[in-house]
């Protein structure tokens, strides 16, 4: 069992056409929404990419150096349904995921891809040598992704487990009083270890989430488009602010 496996099969099971990601990069004048299957989709290539042509094994980690983005959350699933340990120090990682404006900081590092953030999941131009681009990489690969067994005590973090990287997440929902009803907004960063990502997918929950310098003065109208119930990091008079 890995993280992705535990906390996005029960939703893909029980509605995969429901929306799970909605993104807006309020710089780019955008919007995004995944549904829970477009969203394994985007993670299963994406684990698929790094087991066959980074050759990732369970227990290898990898460092994963990007804003929150819908993209972000297809990278982060791939990586954990492989069995990977997502970090965000890229030394001594098997492989690093970054945007590219964080590519300077990886000179010497072997195995180096850039995602491009791009609303539409574009590729990025220009890229160094020897600097991988995720995008028109891992669109070759498939759609579906068995894993290999990974244990228990296998690491999901460098200092928690599988089954402890799930555990909190579902009793941090519940923490939270969060339902498969929720619509919870965040404009800020998520933790290293997915939250607020993985406490709302724990809960059937589904998250939007704002970045590039967010308009916070059309937040409560975007609440009320998107039908929000809570918030993460931001108040918006009539929705409760979650801690």
């Amino acid at each position: 069992m890995t993280v992705t496996d535990a906390l996005l099969g029960p939703l893909l099971r029980e509605d995969p056409a429901r929306p799970r990601i909605t993104h807006y990069d309020d710089g780019a004048g955008t919007r995004v929404e995944l549904s829970g299957a477009t969203l394994a989709n985007w993670a299963a290539k994406t684990a698929n990419w790094l087991r066959d042509e980074l050759d990732v094994q369970p227990g290898d980690p990898v460092a994963v150096l990007l804003p929150p983005h819908w993209q972000s959350v297809g990278v982060l699933l791939g990586a954990w349904w492989c069995g990977a340990v997502v970090t965000e120090d890229p030394g001594g990682a098997v492989a690093v995921l970054c945007s590219a404006d964080r590519l300077a900081e990886m000179d010497g590092l072997d195995e180096v891809a850039a995602v491009s953030l791009h609303p539409l999941g574009g590729s990025v131009p220009d890229l160094p040598p020897g600097v991988r681009d995720h995008a028109s990489e891992v669109r070759v690969h498939g759609d579906n992704f068995t894993p290999v067994p990974v244990p228990g005590s296998a690491p999901a973090t460098p200092t928690r487990t599988v089954t402890a990287l799930v555990d909190a997440a579902r009793a941090r929902a519940a923490e939270l009083g969060l339902t498969a009803e929720d619509r919870v907004l965040c404009t800020g960063a998520w933790s290293a270890e997915g939250g607020p990502l993985l406490p709302v997918l724990a809960a059937g929950a589904a998250l939007v989430q704002i970045t590039g310098h967010p308009d916070l003065s059309q937040l409560a109208r975007r609440c009320a488009q998107e039908r929000v119930t809570a918030t993460v990091d931001v108040p918006v008079e009539g929705i409760r602010t979650l801690p």
